[in-house]
């Protein structure tokens, strides 16, 4: 896939949010939590070549740290497997993961708490 049609898909991605990433951005925008920069619905490519990107899109991202923050909605009690290699794929680059179910953001404090942490 090539960069322009990348930068559509995040951009239908940021637009289309679902209620609990709307609800854990406004904690994390604006360097909020713990004076880290967040990116939400940032891709992280993992192999690319001059014509084609291969990539997966993080819910939210803190490239200061190397951290992704990925929301857990019901879909992914039904993809394990694919969220397994995509795990691999990103760590193998030197980026941690932490996953949050989102029924966890009803304790917000606690998500940040566990977000902190992380970092």
């Amino acid at each position: 896939m090539k960069y322009p049609e990348i930068k559509e898909i995040v951009k239908r991605l940021r637009s289309n949010a679902t209620p609990e990433e709307k609800i854990l951005w406004q904690e994390l925008k604006g360097k909020k939590l713990a004076g880290e920069k967040f990116l939400r619905q940032h891709p992280i490519f993992y192999d690319r070549n001059l014509i084609d990107h291969r990539f997966f899109v993080a819910d939210f991202y803190c490239s200061n740290k190397k951290l992704v923050v990925e929301l857990d909605g019901k879909i992914h009690e039904y993809q394990k497997e694919r969220d397994k290699w995509r795990e691999e794929i990103i760590e193998s680059k030197g980026i941690r993961i932490i996953r949050i179910k989102n029924e966890e953001l009803k304790e917000i404090n606690s998500v940040l708490n566990k977000i902190k942490q992380a970092l």
